[in-house]
């Protein structure tokens, strides 16, 4: 704890298990934090309230009991009172081992977390879809912010009598630019392709890319579109349309916005 002051340390204070460093540490932060000072004072019958603890003070109140009965005897020294404050052994290993499972249990969900943010930033903007393993999207609920785009974005459409491909985009502007998902059907694989965002002043910037495969998307037997999403610097104003392009040319599908 002499890294960081740790609220809940309160009750291994309150029974006095902290060592010498990690009380002081403490008892600086306890001066400038109200509500850890609120809990402790609440804790400050923690002892009796403590499961198994009523049997334990019973009998320290009937060991006094009886050697005030046979005082005179001296055949029982009476506990002093630290010691018939004292919790069990028992509870104090329990708290001991809480707050080692309570430390563990912290790190390991900071280890979790920041593997978790590496991937979402090794990824990009530009993650498509999740895939079967079969290599074709995943259910909708599994899209994440391109189905999202696609379902609650500014919607675009168009499709080809030519190719047979249809799609829509969906639109949000975002401070760097525009955001964009799509949907696509129609397509027959194996291909490579893209999808270009092309701007009113004939600008182009690639949003994003992926492989169809032989199955392809959008079917008779492969029902499932594609849906990904990407970025281009393009702010939403400026676009003009949308182009899904081949890899080594030609272009399957335009979009006008």
């Amino acid at each position: 704890m002499t890294s960081q002051i740790e609220h809940t340390d309160i009750g291994a204070y309150a029974l006095g298990l902290l060592e010498e460093d990690d009380r002081r540490a403490f008892e600086a932060h306890l001066a400038q934090c109200d509500s850890c000072a609120e809990e402790l004072r609440e804790m400050s019958g923690m002892a009796e309230a403590l499961s198994g603890l009523g049997e334990f003070s019973d009998a320290v109140h009937g060991l006094e009991r009886e050697t005030e009965v046979d005082g005179a005897s001296g055949a029982t020294e009476p506990p002093s009172e630290a010691e018939s404050e004292r919790p069990p052994a028992e509870v104090i290993d329990l708290l001991r081992r809480q707050r080692r499972s309570e430390r563990r249990r912290r790190r390991g969900t900071y280890v979790i977390g920041a593997a978790a943010a590496a991937v979402l930033i090794g990824a990009g903007v530009t993650v498509g879809t999740g895939l079967r393993g079969d290599g074709l999207p995943g259910g909708g609920h599994q899209h994440g912010p391109a189905q999202a785009l696609v379902v609650s974005g500014e919607r675009h459409s168009g499709s080809d009598a030519r190719t047979g491909v249809s799609g829509l985009v969906g639109l949000s502007s975002v401070g760097w630019g525009t955001h964009v998902g799509l949907e696509l059907k129609g397509v027959r694989g194996p291909l490579r392709c893209r999808l270009e965002a092309v701007s009113r002043t004939g600008e182009r910037t690639v949003v994003t890319g992926w492989q169809v495969p032989e199955k392809g998307y959008g079917l008779p037997g492969s029902p499932q579109p594609l849906i990904t999403h990407g970025g281009t610097p393009i702010q939403r104003a400026n676009l003009d349309r949308f182009e899904v392009k081949i890899e080594g040319g030609g272009t399957l599908l335009t979009i006008p916005i």
